[in-house]
């Protein structure tokens, strides 16, 4: 090979090195602070009843990041610090805290009636909606989304607790599962993760 022949070649080569880099740079996904689940194939729909006799499916909050969490209105702490946690995520959005749509879906259905959810969804934030599947929906819902649930027996037959999973699912405005978030992330994180979906569109 002569020197003008080795010269086109380091040119082709560089030139093609610096491809790959500019490539890398417009391909390079958004750092989470939740667990990435983008392509996750399963928790990808649903259709409950919330506390208005509505059915509900992801489709109707198409647009909004959607924030799905398993959990029951007698719960002491882990669901009313997370519900707490959503409500001021949602006001640190500002603008864009219509963008972000909270569902409650509960794994009590026997007592968590319509009435109890629409008082508990208010005292978190008026625009939460709260899900109330039947027992069979809940099991099936649960295996789909790899949640888990189990009735503890209290000293009455209504004083019972539920054991259950601490975590959240995010999906993105077209409806596609995205994050799962752990209990006790923080309200900053989430903020931020939320934020980088609705840029996303």
């Amino acid at each position: 090979m002569n020197k003008r022949h080795a010269l086109q070649a380091l040119a082709l080569a560089t030139g093609a090195l610096l491809g790959l880099q500019v490539t890398g740079c417009t391909e390079a996904k958004p750092a989470f602070n939740a667990v990435d689940m983008t392509g996750a194939d399963y928790a990808k729909n649903f259709s409950l009843t919330d506390a208005d006799g509505k059915v509900r499916t992801l489709a109707d909050f198409k647009g909004k990041v959607v924030v799905l969490f398993f959990g029951y209105a007698q719960c002491p702490d882990v669901c009313p610090t997370t519900m707490s946690e959503m409500a001021q995520v949602k006001q640190q959005l500002g603008k864009d805290g219509d963008k972000l749509q909270v569902l409650f879906v509960t794994v009590d259905p026997e007592r968590d009636t319509p009435v109890v959810m629409k008082a508990y969804m208010n005292a978190f934030d008026p625009g939460f909606v709260a899900l109330i599947p039947t027992p069979e929906q809940l099991a099936a819902m649960a295996k789909d989304y790899k949640a888990y649930y189990k009735k503890v027996e209290g000293k009455t037959p209504t004083s019972y607790s539920m054991d259950h999973s601490a975590a959240s699912y995010i999906y993105d405005t077209q409806g596609r599962l995205r994050l799962y978030a752990r209990y006790g992330a923080g309200v900053a994180p989430m903020v931020a993760d939320v934020q980088a979906l609705i840029k996303q569109g």
